[in-house]
């Protein structure tokens, strides 16, 4: 495992007195125009000026459903039931989310490893990449809760300690993506101004947001504002696709009350050249299944 360094300088402060929106410091593509990779130079093009790149298929049927069968697996694991990794629905006790599937599961570690996934997160940032975080969302049906309005980056950087922008996510979905199972909603070109929130971290935050969002919410009058200004695009697609967005992206999903359960299997990437430090805006740092402490690179 390797330590992380000293804080560096904070080009994105959150968590203080007031809410405060900062214009983006960090580049959104990071590879040089022209370098060869899986992603086409427009949809290279498309993806930094609105956040994200949507995939109709990026694995197959039949990888879908051993990934499928892989988490099915997981979530009837009485053990991992027990381990900190499983996250449940407060109401009905369910298992909302699994952490750190890649160290769990060599299904998911080979997935993680596959160059359609981490050769498109090595184009986007410009350098080897290591995982900051991964896990598997089952958002079973009948009152799944959804993930309020939120910039991924807004917590990592205060409460994992990301310096930079320098981070990418892929959505890879194991069942159907409807309009009406809570299905991801983004704001494009969200991604270019960065979103201070108000209020102080609460100790070991982690333990209650994992399950409903309290500190680093947007206001309605900023989130009102952003979809204004950039509106708002809902994903939806066959087993199999995904979508990757930037860190910085303002997203959420609603909750699903229908009877199809919206499971996906999550995947950060990030830049070996961006490690974290010490947390920004909070009084330590995540478990490290949460926000990765190990910074090496995918292989």
């Amino acid at each position: 495992m390797t330590l992380a360094p000293e804080r560096t300088i904070d080009l994105y402060p959150t968590r203080g007195a007031t809410e405060v929106a900062i214009e983006r410091q960090d580049p959104v593509v990071w590879s040089p125009q022209g370098t060869p990779g899986p992603i086409e130079s427009q949809d290279l093009a498309d993806y930094e000026r609105d956040g994200f790149l949507a995939i109709d298929r990026l694995i197959t049927p039949d990888e879908v459903s051993v990934y499928r069968g892989e988490l099915e697996r997981l979530i009837s694991d009485p053990e991992i039931r027990k381990n900190p990794r499983s996250i449940v629905e407060p109401a009905s006790q369910e298992i909302r989310s699994v952490f750190e599937v890649h160290k769990l599961s060599e299904i998911f570690a080979g997935l993680v490893r596959d160059p359609r996934v981490v050769g498109r997160a090595r184009q986007i940032l410009g350098s080897d990449v290591y995982v900051h975080q991964s896990r598997i969302n089952v958002k079973p049906g009948f009152g799944a809760k959804g993930f309020y309005w939120h910039s991924d980056f807004e917590t990592w950087h205060a409460e994992d300690g990301l310096p930079n922008m320098r981070t990418v996510s892929v959505s890879i979905a194991l069942t159907e993506n409807l309009a009406t199972n809570g299905g991801l909603m983004i704001m494009p070109g969200s991604h270019r101004t960065f979103l201070g929130c108000a209020g102080e971290t609460p100790k070991d935050n982690y333990k209650k947001s994992l399950q409903m969002q309290d500190a680093g919410i947007p206001s309605d009058e900023m989130l009102s504002r952003f979809s204004g200004d950039h509106g708002i695009q809902l994903f939806t697609g066959t087993a199999g696709s995904a979508t990757w967005f930037d860190c910085n992206c303002m997203h959420g999903s609603g909750d699903n009350i229908t009877p199809y359960p919206r499971s996906n299997v999550f995947i950060v990437f990030n830049s070996v050249e961006n490690a974290a430090v010490e947390p920004f805006a909070a009084p330590r740092g995540r478990p490290d299944y949460i926000g990765a402490r190990d910074f090496q690179p995918v292989r």
